[in-house]
């Protein structure tokens, strides 16, 4: 337990990238252009799904709200890094930070959780095509979302709180771009250990219960695929699932890295580089995979795109 003062810390100093004073303009850049990219890609997803009928099946439905809650888990976090690299104050108050992180870690785990039923989703579609339908019907996707994203900030929720409990005392300078639990954790004054332990727990239960679950889904889905006769069929089959595999691997990759491992061995350069990459780049990646590698979003693109040409010379 550390004791150097006892004062209460009413906010936070996020000194993510001070280590690189001489770029953060480059950074902000960046930045800004992959964020931008992030938005206009995941709302083109959102509003493409929308008005064209023949992607109104489960698949698309749940990439239209995975779309979605990477636009809030972008919104959660870029902005505000943005910001801190062209200010001087870095601050963020003690309910911004509780905030920040709630929504951060809700919308997360709601990712995770979809991605997992995406992969139950193409198991569905490819090991059981005749009762696809009455399986996968618009009640049950429902459902499935609704839990996504309950089950996603129910635990977010109980993290929050064991994190902002603890005391914190004269230190206040958060050591990455974002308020995230191992570094908040290394600013407490005391150790909360069931409630580390009931943390681990949940990112065990989030990330690799779901991952499990997803490559379950995928032998399932391979099992089935190596029983079909032509070569053509089964490459057919598969297709359908590369987009989401590249998604699943990228996105548990990286924060199996962050959330798996002992709070000891964070260290601000090597996690912010990382962290870079799923709060970031994850989001950007996937709308340039699925409308890259899947021929239905792309003639939806292209039929809109044409519809609005016309409509332009009309």
């Amino acid at each position: 337990m550390r004791q150097e003062n006892q004062s209460t810390v009413t906010e936070f100093i996020l000194i993510g990238f001070s280590n690189f004073p001489d770029l953060q303009i480059v950074l902000f850049m960046a930045f800004s252009l992959m964020y931008m990219f992030t938005l206009a890609g995941n709302i083109i997803i959102v509003t493409i799904i929308r008005i064209d009928h023949s992607l109104r099946i489960p698949m698309y439905f749940f990439l239209s709200i995975l779309s979605f809650s990477e636009i809030c888990y972008t919104v959660v976090i870029v902005p505000n890094l943005l910001a801190n690299l062209i200010k001087a104050n870095k601050a963020i108050s003690f309910v911004g930070c509780a905030t920040q992180m709630c929504f951060f870690l809700g919308f997360g785990c709601t990712n995770c959780i979809l991605l997992t039923v995406m992969g139950y989703d193409r198991y569905v579609s490819i090991c059981k095509p005749l009762h696809y339908q009455d399986i996968m019907n618009q009640r049950v996707c429902a459902q499935l979302v609704a839990f996504s994203a309950i089950t996603g900030f129910l635990f977010s929720t109980t993290e929050t709180i064991i994190v902002f409990t603890l005391p914190f005392c004269n230190l206040n300078k958060i050591e990455h771009f974002f308020c995230d639990i191992a570094p908040l954790l290394k600013l407490a004054c005391a150790r909360n250990y069931i409630g580390e332990i009931i943390i681990f727990i949940i990112c065990v239960l989030v990330i690799l219960c779901s991952f499990l679950l997803i490559m379950l889904s995928y032998l399932l889905i391979l099992n089935t695929i190596l029983k079909i006769p032509s070569t053509e069929g089964k490459r057919k089959a598969f297709s359908t699932c590369a987009s989401h595999l590249i998604v699943v691997v990228v996105h548990f990759g990286c924060i199996s890295i962050i959330y798996l491992r002992p709070k000891s061995r964070f260290t601000l350069d090597g996690d912010t580089v990382i962290s870079v990459t799923y709060t970031i780049v994850t989001p950007l990646l996937n709308p340039v995979v699925y409308s890259l590698r899947n021929k239905d979003v792309q003639a939806a693109l292209k039929k809109a795109l044409g519809r609005k040409m016309l409509m332009r010379r009309m």
